[in-house]
């Protein structure tokens, strides 16, 4: 079953998601101060491109927490409400649910990706 969600969710736009936030990981990481940010960008390309199987375990600590305020206040906000509407956008029909429950959890990562890993 995880396979064929994540080969339905590349062939729905997983695929594009996931090379754009790989592009903006490559930009961010040409300045040394962008390569943090970069970092995470990888980090939802990844889980972005299959994200069935795969869950995500917080454990950050003050200098994640610092990081994650400056992330939500430039970034971070506007890309989990993305996630969220998406998620909403899903949940409408029964086979859309778990493209949904995934969205949610994109837009847990996209609010707070520092001090985050994806186990999968």
């Amino acid at each position: 079953m995880r396979l064929l969600g994540n080969i339905l969710w590349i062939i729905l736009g997983g695929l594009v998601l996931a090379a754009s936030w790989a592009i903006v990981g490559l930009i961010l990481c040409v300045t040394i101060i962008g390569i943090p940010l970069g970092i995470q960008a990888f980090k939802m390309a990844g889980l972005t491109l299959t994200p069935f199987g795969k869950h995500v375990e917080y454990n950050g600590g003050a200098g994640s927490l610092l990081l994650n305020i400056i992330w939500i206040i430039l970034v971070g906000w506007w890309l989990a409400i993305g996630y969220v509407a998406a998620g909403v956008a899903n949940m409408i029909t029964i086979i859309g649910i778990p493209f949904g429950i995934q969205s949610f959890k994109m837009a847990k990562l996209a609010l707070m990706p520092f001090g985050a890993t994806v186990i999968g």
